[in-house]
């Protein structure tokens, strides 16, 4: 019997692990997937909870419910990586030996790498909203938090949802704006990336829009340290921000074991072919979601996008058939922009966010960047497709493969 080991149940893990369980014989296979967390945290409801639009119990649910039958769950923290004798150590003492592997051990939050961030004010006048607890905690400091200077900064990027920041610059005028105290508050987003967004045309669109909300703007801001007494974020080039609440995005990595297994880059990112999520150093390795080292966004629609064509093209390869370079890097976000409206775009590898309508031309209902109504409810209603649709491995009605259908060129 063939033996599939993948790590991680976090979102593409457990998408894996449900379409796969579908798609391979399971007289002929065994599918087993390692995590030591009990808990499933919905990743993109983090944003919310600062403001109050979602609580603690909107966003968790326990892992078990999301297993197909026929798939062994193993509770337990991987101890390492072997790749060169195909097998994983487990820190519960088990050793499991496999066929193939599937890294998805996703990316998490590492304040500590950058000096002064994660140390006596951080949970205190620095705050982040890129972990679980972090949300919570900052919904707490934001009830009474008075005003004055709120600094985002982005340490590094890749980041998971590289929107996130902008959205949540954006809830922050709408929810001091409702709270009657915005001109209380002054909203600064200190990034590395050259301007709002890593596309010219959603960077452009997407810079004038914070302009008009008065979020400003500062680009190119490659941190070097935080001064907590003095309360400024300072660059390499010795550019300062001063701040009396920060709200950081730390620097975002892979994890450990990757790094320690030399499967990783420099921020433990599984090297990988783009199009088939294949490891560039062992021909039965593969990494998906946040783990792979890819040009994608790592966020939960590329994972869908990926793992649905990554399904069968690893059926084709296990049989003894070349992979065919099938994930053009499709990535679509809906972009919470406030007061009931939000935008969406949609984009992959070779093609940058552009203007029109989505899913279908002439009708949408969603609008490509272009805020409205109909986009702010398309990104709450996300929530439910993913707790009941993508987690499970089920198809959408959409390609997973971007297309230019609705979409203007100009």
């Amino acid at each position: 019997m063939k033996k599939l080991l993948i790590l991680g149940a976090g979102t593409a893990g457990t998408m894996a692990a449900n379409r796969l369980s579908r798609l391979l014989d399971a007289s002929e296979w065994q599918i087993t997937i390692v995590d030591q967390h009990e808990t499933h945290y919905y990743q993109p409801g983090y944003l919310f909870i600062p403001f109050g639009v979602y609580g603690k119990n909107d966003v968790i649910k326990p892992k078990r419910d999301f297993m197909p039958n026929g798939v062994h769950l193993v509770m337990s923290a991987i101890e390492a990586i072997e790749a060169e004798q195909n097998r994983v150590r487990l820190a519960n003492g088990q050793t499991l030996g496999y066929d193939f592997l599937i890294i998805a051990t996703g990316a998490d939050i590492y304040p500590k790498q950058t000096p002064g961030l994660g140390e006596d004010e951080w949970g205190k006048s620095i705050q982040t909203f890129y972990s679980f607890e972090g949300a919570v905690a900052l919904h707490e400091h934001l009830k009474h938090w008075p005003g004055g200077r709120l600094v985002l900064n982005v340490v590094e990027n890749p980041i998971k949802c590289p929107v996130a920041p902008l959205e949540f610059l954006m809830l922050a005028d709408w929810f001091f704006s409702e709270k009657g105290m915005r001109d209380k508050v002054e909203l600064i987003y200190a990034t590395p990336l050259p301007g709002a967004f890593t596309k010219p045309k959603a960077s452009k669109m997407l810079g004038h829009l914070l302009t008009e909300k008065g979020i400003q703007v500062v680009p190119e801001f490659m941190i070097e340290r935080v001064d907590p007494e003095a309360k400024k974020i300072v660059a390499y080039d010795e550019q300062e921000v001063s701040y009396d609440l920060l709200v950081s995005v730390p620097l975002n990595m892979g994890a450990e074991v990757v790094g320690k297994a030399g499967l990783g880059d420099e921020l433990n990112f599984v090297p990988v072919d783009k199009h088939t999520f294949l490891s560039t150093r062992f021909a039965n390795v593969f990494a998906l979601g946040d783990a792979a080292a890819v040009p994608a966004s790592k966020a939960g629609s590329v994972a869908h996008f990926a793992v649905e064509t990554f399904g069968e093209n690893f059926v084709r390869y296990t049989e003894g058939q070349a992979l065919k370079p099938v994930f053009d890097g499709h990535a679509n976000c809906f972009i919470e922009s406030g007061f009931g409206k939000g935008l969406l775009i949609d984009f992959n590898y070779d093609t940058e966010p552009l203007p029109g309508r989505y899913p279908m031309p002439g009708v949408g209902p969603f609008t490509l960047l272009e805020e409205s109504e109909a986009n702010h409810w398309g990104k709450l209603m996300f929530k439910w497709m993913y707790w009941h649709i993508l987690l499970k491995g089920k198809e959408l009605p959409l390609p997973a493969q971007m297309s230019m259908v609705g979409k203007w060129s100009k």
